[in-house]
């Protein structure tokens, strides 16, 4: 193991998964919807309590895995909203909400394709927003997210290192694409203020200003 891995491996294992985390991220394998790393998670964790976020929107419910850290850093009054196309995906993460003690008036969980839903959530709503959904739609996630966030809200969106592509020229592929997309847009975005944080496969978050 080289030093450099061995320092992302620390970092990724700096705050352990419990055993509900553990069973969530095994299930979301094996449904093929790859969850948040743990830094990753522990990041989500960490913006929805420095936040007090309350009206929480994720755009890609997974198997529950990075709902259960969004609700683990939200008060006991918030409500996470997940929107996610797969039933499956959503019926699992009902039961790594259940297996972590979360009352389901806390979770409101939206069937459906995300670019058909956004448009009926409230302007200026939300606390916080994330996205782990389909990599070709996250331009156009950044629109909807920004306008369904408060002022000092954050919205972040996972993978946008995209397993190193972005940096690699020789891949032009739509996912590759709209991960150099995603980062360029929320840059030169004035409403935003934006860090790439390199845990996992990476996280951007950005807060809008007030």
């Amino acid at each position: 193991m080289t030093s450099e891995s061995a320092l992302r491996e620390y970092v990724e294992q700096y705050l352990p998964e419990d055993d509900v985390h553990l069973a969530a991220r095994a299930r979301g394998q094996e449904l093929g919807c790859v969850p948040i790393g743990a830094g990753g998670g522990a990041a989500l964790r960490f913006l929805a309590t420095a936040l007090q976020a309350r009206a929480v929107v994720e755009i890609g419910t997974g198997a529950g895995t990075s709902g259960l850290y969004l609700l683990a850093g939200m008060p006991r009054s918030g409500i996470l909203t997940s929107i996610d196309v797969d039933p499956d995906h959503q019926r699992a993460a009902r039961e790594a909400y259940a297996a972590a003690g979360v009352s389901p008036s806390r979770t409101r969980l939206i069937m459906g394709k995300a670019l058909e839903v956004l448009p009926r959530l409230t302007d200026a709503a939300y606390d916080l927003v994330f996205v782990d959904a389909y990599k070709p739609e996250y331009p156009q996630y950044l629109e909807h997210g920004v306008r369904m966030l408060r002022p000092g809200g954050v919205i972040a969106f996972d993978n946008v290192l995209w397993h190193g592509a972005v940096v690699d020229h020789t891949k032009r592929d739509e996912s590759t694409q709209a991960m150099r997309d995603i980062a360029r847009l929320v840059k030169e975005d004035d409403r935003l203020v934006p860090v790439i944080l390199p845990l996992g496969d990476g996280l951007l978050v950005a807060a809008r200003r007030p």
